[in-house]
């Protein structure tokens, strides 16, 4: 069956300058003639990855002055034919350029629709493809660093170079179930188990799940402490933008306050909470439960103290809901003196206090450098992951569990044929990261994140 044309807006809706309507298929070109006319009057047809300027007629309509471009396959994203219309950004241009566009045979698109082609057409492979989507969805530099080394191959080049290696395993095992009387089992099993462990190890360590997760929502950092140490001016002072409320007057922060910026190349989300201490107010009761909850949920933890004052019950209090989990203690309002009793208390609770600790001055930014650069480090380093999506890194954790399993069965003594089903196992796990073993359903899952028009 002839494949269909598809079209559709590949730029975001809204007023701007330029849209870009995208069709991709074996009717690209004919829609384009029909519709755009170059300029130059003595053109005999359309240069492949060209850019012209023309108008745009439908049924004798002038619908816009516009920019096009052609790319023939298989020289195109799709590797369909490609058509590419470039229009003035408005919502009466654009609809009425789709509505010719459908009219000559072209249907909407659907969402991933243009890469999914891409990859069943060997354009991109599917950890490419969804790259793609991580690319245009990415929340910081890093972010999309990673994407941009993924849709390069950095995940293919990876899993190739593992299957590989698996695959010339299960060559050894295969060659020691058919010839047991050539080769010893034992010496196989003791040169092809290490290998196994020794792979499972690499696939875990290429990808972390809380890296991917962070790269992809950004890293979630509350702001704690009891009321009036500064936790509202930090905020501001990370933000670079009054987001919070400043005051002397204790609980005026009741409910959360957030804000997001960039340190590092990563995205940071911040979140100023409601004062932690006791309270008989119900207004504040709710915001001192939800800012527990916070302290629970986040990724870090900015334990703000007042160095001008004695630390007491209240202190404790929000010390003790962070114990054992990643934090770093500010010690805030550097530009005031310490208050006599600071040092000690300090020194008495050093076994439950993080040991990350940063002095600032919110007021100032004196420390708050120091501060960016342990928020930072809590991110991790994905730069040097081959695996960055959820999906990849979870289909390589199963791969590396079938490992473990194959190499635990050889070194008990069990068949080698019952070893080599784990091995297989890992393979295809393997395999469904780039697509080589793929269904409709997981296509339909993957593509369903992309927006319409890529």
């Amino acid at each position: 069956m002839e494949q269909t044309s598809i079209a559709a807006l590949s730029t975001p809706p809204g007023r701007g300058g330029l849209a870009v309507i995208r069709i991709s298929g074996p009717q690209a070109e004919s829609i384009l003639r029909s519709l755009f006319i170059p300029v130059k009057r003595d053109a005999t047809g359309f240069d492949e990855r060209k850019m012209m300027f023309g108008k745009l007629i439908h049924q004798g309509k002038l619908l816009d002055e516009c920019m096009a471009v052609l790319f023939r396959a298989p020289r195109s994203y799709t590797r369909e034919d490609v058509a590419e219309i470039h229009v003035h950004a408005s919502e009466q241009v654009i609809n009425s350029v789709l509505h010719a566009v459908f009219s000559l045979g072209a249907i909407p698109a659907a969402p991933g629709e243009f890469t999914r082609r891409a990859f069943e057409n060997g354009r991109l492979d599917l950890s490419q493809a969804e790259a793609v989507m991580q690319l245009i969805a990415a929340s910081g530099q890093q972010a999309a660093d990673a994407a941009l080394r993924q849709l390069q191959g950095g995940a293919l080049r990876f899993v190739q170079a593992a299957q590989a290696q698996l695959i010339s395993l299960m060559a050894g095992v295969t060659a020691a179930i058919d010839y047991p009387d050539e080769i010893d089992e034992a010496e196989a099993v003791g040169n092809i188990a290490p290998q196994l462990r020794a792979l499972a190890g690499e696939l875990e360590r290429q990808g972390n799940l809380q890296t991917a997760r962070i790269l992809e929502e950004g890293l979630q950092v509350v702001i704690c402490g009891k009321p009036n140490v500064g936790k509202s001016s930090l905020l501001n002072a990370l933000l670079h933008e009054e987001r919070a409320i400043v005051t002397d007057i204790p609980g005026t922060t009741r409910d959360a306050v957030t804000g997001s910026t960039q340190i590092g190349g990563i995205r940071v989300n911040l979140k100023d909470t409601a004062g932690i201490r006791q309270s008989g107010e119900t207004v504040e009761q709710l915001g001192i439960k939800r800012a527990l909850d916070a302290v629970k949920s986040a990724d870090l933890r900015l334990f703000v103290l007042d160095r001008s004052c004695l630390p007491d019950a209240e202190d404790e209090q929000v010390l003790h809901a962070i114990t054992g989990l990643p934090s770093v203690l500010v010690i805030n309002k550097s530009d005031l003196p310490d208050h006599p009793g600071f040092a000690h208390w300090i020194d008495s609770h050093r076994d439950k206090l993080p040991e990350n600790t940063i002095h600032l001055s919110a007021s100032t930014g004196e420390g708050l450098d120091s501060l960016r650069q342990a928020i930072h480090a809590q991110a991790g380093q994905p730069e040097h992951s081959a695996l960055t999506l959820a999906r990849h890194i979870r289909l390589a954790s199963q791969a590396a569990g079938s490992l473990r399993n194959a190499a635990q069965a050889m070194e008990e003594g069990l068949p080698l044929d019952i070893c080599a089903v784990d091995l297989n196992y890992a393979l295809a796990s393997l395999g469904r990261i780039t697509g080589d073993n793929y269904s409709e359903e997981l296509l339909d899952e993957v593509f369903s994140a992309f927006c319409v028009g890529k």
